[in-house]
């Protein structure tokens, strides 16, 4: 075991760790947070999608102890984010939300969507979901909620200026 400190949601978190653990399993297992879901553990499904260093990345396949230092947040970090708060009522009112087991994962990519593509079309929301599996509600409410909110964005944007 070794003691490893980790950058998670703002804080530092110092915790023991086998050099082969996950940091999904790190993240539910020392810290408690258990909005990190774990589906396939091969990096296919992206149920274990957090930030880290501020992009997208599969958790179940990054090794905690190479995180050491790097700044990391999960969905339960992004409680009280402005972006987060549009996408989570968006998903509700265009039923994007069923079995919710994804749903952690698919909104950390959301968000990425919303940040880094205000342009996005239709097939670019499904190309960068292609990452996140759904075995429930088929896309289509998950993309309209995508581009509900990067038609919000855009009206205050045009707005703005």
């Amino acid at each position: 075991m070794n003691t490893i400190t980790l950058h998670v949601n703002g804080r530092t978190l110092r915790s023991q760790s086998e050099g082969r653990t996950s940091l999904a399993d790190h993240l539910r297992e020392q810290h408690g947070l258990t909005g990190t879901h774990l589906g396939c553990e091969h990096g296919v499904c992206g149920a274990c999608t957090i930030e880290i260093d501020g992009a997208p990345a599969r958790s179940c396949i990054t090794y905690a102890a190479s995180c050491e230092g790097r700044p990391i947040r999960t969905i339960e970090g992004l409680l009280d984010d402005p972006v987060m708060t549009r996408l989570r009522e968006a998903f509700s009112a265009e039923h994007a939300l069923q079995c919710g087991y994804c749903t952690p994962g698919m909104l950390v990519t959301a968000r990425d969507i919303v940040q880094r593509l205000p342009d996005a079309d239709e097939a670019r929301i499904r190309l960068e979901l292609s990452g996140n599996l759904c075995r429930c509600t088929g896309y289509r409410g998950i993309v309209q909620a995508i581009q509900r909110v990067l038609a919000q964005c855009q009206a205050e944007a045009n707005h703005a200026g």
